[in-house]
């Protein structure tokens, strides 16, 4: 892209896509726009990806340190693998020579000793030389220790504020908060205010978010949206709103390959609806959500599985000793892997790669394994609540047909979910234990399905080298889901009491 096709453009790209999505298409060109937040934040990196979009574009950039050294500069860049080419400019402002003199060290003091206006006249001798598009100034809190006074800090930001308009230049001004931090004054001057925040949780890596505070004549995504820096650079995830996502699909009904589970699910379930498994740890949730990505796979669609709880090697071992052989339907291409660590991904990053997944791999079967390892990865649970309600309604109207477990507290009688999302799910299969003649033994049962009939029985099931087997409908006992069922007389009998 040429240097005037770039500028016809009314946004200036920050080079971050995440970011360009929030600020609907970039910074508005000629403009004065805060990025602020505490050190660490990233400010830096948003602010040298801004300029290398710029450069990368043929646009002359500034960027203007009263902080970091240039070499500071360079070497964190390089962190990043960026050279940065001779667009871009760097321009460091130092405190005169007299004040680095051995006689004089006793006043280096950068705040009272270099004036103000010495500052803003080097400043402004530096974009006379470059006249560039875009301006990074790093760092506000600088300017504010020389002037000393909110007054007069407020007559220098305007005064800088209306020198850039002159160029049309698009100018980043860089703000630590490290001083004053109740002080508005540029988020009233700036046209536009981004902060960027950073969150320690007890445990894991810590935790970023970015927010558009305020952007003049603009509609923007607001809100918080997660963010990580990686060793290319800032990767921003704008929050999932699935109202602006409808796709076109044809509503299909999947089987699972089990007739007794099929004719449980009056047929099987839906495409474009979302499944819950509820049931104690040991029932087979697992298990069962992959019976139906299975088979979607020998259908020729193609599934994704997203594992928080288990380690990807004894899932393979596992499910190969029931007959299912994940390893080889990954090797095929038609089946998406991805063990998820809770402790370090954030919620909007995984919905990033979820949505990544059935938006360019036209994956039509996901299983989330489990509900309890995303809550892990959330501070409050009614935030959980929130990003499963969009999360599953984005995957709905793209078609696809979700299945979740959640694993509930305690084996019989009365059981507690860590979290309650029942009423979000289409379909409900609920997993119980049973004691009955001696054994411990497991029913399955359908509690809801909103696509469609349902079976209302309660059937027993049993887990072996065959994988899963469903028996006929409990009519002979009571109580089965409390545990400790009731034998009301002859009745069909129980799986294992006959033909084994």
């Amino acid at each position: 892209m040429s240097t005037s096709t770039a500028l016809l453009n009314p946004k200036a790209a920050t080079g971050i896509e995440g970011l360009d999505n929030i600020l609907s298409g970039g910074l508005s060109r000629g403009h004065v726009f805060l990025l602020e937040g505490e050190p660490g934040t990233g400010k830096t990196t948003v602010a040298l990806q801004f300029l290398r979009a710029g450069a990368q574009a043929g646009e002359r950039c500034l960027y203007i340190t009263l902080s970091e050294t240039e070499r500071e500069l360079r070497q964190g860049a390089q962190s990043h693998g960026w050279e940065l080419d001779e667009n871009i400019h760097l321009f460091e402002l130092t405190p005169p020579e007299s004040l680095l003199n051995a006689e004089h060290q006793q006043s280096l003091l950068y705040s009272s000793d270099l004036e103000l206006g010495e500052a803003t006249r080097q400043i402004f001798e530096v974009v006379e030389r470059v006249k560039p598009t875009r301006v990074v100034l790093d760092s506000l809190s600088e300017i504010r220790l020389l002037a000393q006074s909110s007054l007069r800090y407020r007559r220098q930001i305007l005064a800088i504020k209306h020198y850039f308009v002159r160029y049309d230049a698009t100018v980043l001004l860089l703000d630590d908060l490290t001083t004053e931090s109740l002080d508005k004054t540029v988020h009233s001057v700036a046209h536009g205010v981004i902060r960027l925040e950073e969150l320690t949780p007890s445990y894991g890596a810590e935790r970023r978010r970015i927010r558009v505070v305020k952007y003049r004549g603009q509609k923007y995504r607001g809100g918080f949206h997660d963010f990580t820096i990686m060793g290319d650079g800032v990767h921003v995830f704008p929050r999932l709103v699935a109202a602006e996502h409808r796709g076109r699909y044809e509503r299909l009904t999947l089987t699972s390959g089990i007739r007794e589970m099929d004719a449980l699910l009056g047929g099987g379930i839906e495409t474009g609806s979302s499944t819950l498994i509820l049931g104690p740890a040991g029932t087979g949730k697992s298990l069962i959500s992959m019976i139906f990505a299975a088979a979607a796979v020998a259908r020729g669609e193609k599934a994704a599985l997203f594992i928080f709880d288990e380690e990807l090697g004894l899932l393979f071992e596992r499910m190969a000793n029931m007959g299912i052989d994940l390893k080889a339907l990954q090797a095929s291409g038609n089946l998406l892997i991805e063990q998820v660590d809770a402790a370090e991904l954030s919620p909007g990053e995984f919905s990033h790669r979820v949505r990544r997944c059935v938006d360019l791999g036209q994956i039509k079967t996901v299983v989330i394994d489990s509900i309890n390892g995303y809550q892990a990865a959330m501070p409050e649970e009614n935030a959980l609540v929130l990003h499963m309600h969009e999360l599953l309604l984005y995957l709905n109207r793209q078609g696809a047909a979700t299945f979740m477990t959640v694993a509930q507290h305690g084996l019989v009688g009365d059981m507690q979910a860590p979290v309650d999302i029942t009423y979000l799910a289409d379909t409900v299969i609920l997993l119980r234990y049973f004691e009955a003649l001696g054994k411990v033994r497991r029913a399955i049962s359908i509690i809801k399905k909103r696509t469609g009939s349902h079976e209302s029985t309660i059937r027993e099931y049993r887990i072996s080298g065959h994988g899963l087997t469903i028996g006929e409908p409990l009519e002979a006992f009571q109580g089965v889901l409390r545990g400790v069922p009731t034998y009301l007389g002859e009745g069909k009998p129980l799986l294992g009491d006959e033909g084994q």
